[in-house]
């Protein structure tokens, strides 16, 4: 992401600030989305504890996390302010907890999905007005937008998968510990802290990322397939 940016050879300092807008743009997007999801599926089944403090919004600054919205930039994979969600207000608590917690993961893979079709379709645009000599602004106007839609593809589906990790405090624990004992399912929910400072220490050491990584270009190269399957994006 920003590090990546960095990195990158052959860039000029415009082309490195154009870049970092458009991702801080992407996460800015994404971590509110996937709140949002959240907030609204518990909602929707009974609970209007997120709706009362105002976190259905899209105001992405009732929503973001300082670490977690730097995590995003600079690594590509982070968290935003959890959305408060009741149980109590479920009939089937855990099946509403798991429910509400794969909203969040649901909307970022549904967001870069369809952003893999825009990739596509700007990507070859960029290619055929570079072919036929168009004016710079233009072949560079649909270069930058084509990048943005790759960086909304993947960055949400980095994201979708970083909190499908099955283990507190991600969303994904919400959704395999269903199958737990309600005891031993909100025993373990108590030392959410402590395992999330423990992912976040992998993360920083790249322990963990790189498998994170390895599943997202596997479905990354999913949606490229099943888009290229149409005639004019292919």
């Amino acid at each position: 992401m920003i590090l990546n940016i960095f990195r990158t050879p052959g860039l000029t300092v415009p082309q490195k600030i154009m870049l970092l807008v458009m991702t801080a743009v992407t996460v800015l997007i994404s971590l509110t989305v996937h709140e949002v999801a959240h907030g609204w599926v518990a909602y929707k089944m009974g609970d209007p504890t997120a709706k009362n403090l105002g976190r259905l919004t899209l105001d992405p600054r009732k929503h973001l996390d300082p670490i977690g919205t730097i995590m995003m930039l600079f690594v590509g994979v982070g968290y935003a302010k959890p959305v408060p969600v009741n149980s109590r207000y479920f009939k089937k608590p855990k099946l509403g907890m798991a429910l509400t917690a794969a909203a969040g993961p649901a909307v970022n893979v549904i967001m870069s999905f369809f952003a893999t079709a825009f990739y596509l379709l700007f990507d070859k645009l960029y290619y055929n007005a570079a072919l036929a000599s168009a004016s710079d602004f233009t072949v560079m106007f649909l270069y930058y937008v084509s990048v943005f839609f790759y960086y909304f593809h993947i960055l949400n589906l980095t994201l979708a998968i970083f909190n499908l990790i099955p283990i507190p405090p991600f969303d994904g624990s919400r959704i395999a510990f269903i199958f737990l004992p309600e005891r031993l399912y909100f025993a373990v929910m108590k030392y959410e802290r402590y395992i999330l400072l423990g992912i976040l220490l992998l993360m920083y050491s790249g322990a963990s990322f790189g498998i994170i990584s390895t599943v997202a270009e596997f479905f990354s190269d999913l949606f490229v397939k099943f888009w290229s399957l149409i005639p004019f994006l292919g």
